[in-house]
């Protein structure tokens, strides 16, 4: 009950409850800033990838959790799936306008880190 309360105050304009364990904003942001979310929003800010392209852009991720973070964000709708129907079926990913808003400041977060390491600590 209290769900469906908060998702109507939301759609009636009124602001998310994020501090509340219900709230659906919560889920969005725990997806996004998950151990993964970031990189496979950070990989596909300026091109769109298929499966196996974003697996090995993002070292160290297992096909089994790229396949959970692409799952949830695509629920979330950051990230949009296209599927073309061949032998293998060849499954593309990119950013949604909402994906696109919400990497920005994330890119930007990254570009600031990558900018104060030093040299000795970039890699």
């Amino acid at each position: 009950m209290t769900g469906s309360a908060q998702h109507r105050a939301a759609e009636a304009g009124a602001p998310y409850e994020v501090f509340h364990t219900d709230c659906p904003a919560r889920d969005v942001v725990d997806h996004v800033t998950s151990r993964w979310g970031i990189w496979v929003l950070i990989s596909l800010r300026s091109n769109d990838l298929r499966f196996y392209e974003l697996r090995e852009s993002i070292q160290g991720i297992s096909e089994k959790m790229l396949a959970q973070t692409l799952r949830a964000l695509v629920q979330d709708g950051l990230v949009w799936r296209e599927v073309t129907p061949t032998t293998p079926p060849q499954v593309t990913y990119g950013l949604t306008e909402f994906g696109r808003d919400v990497g920005e400041p994330l890119e930007e977060l990254f570009d600031r880190i990558t900018r104060r390491l030093s040299p000795r600590n970039a890699g």
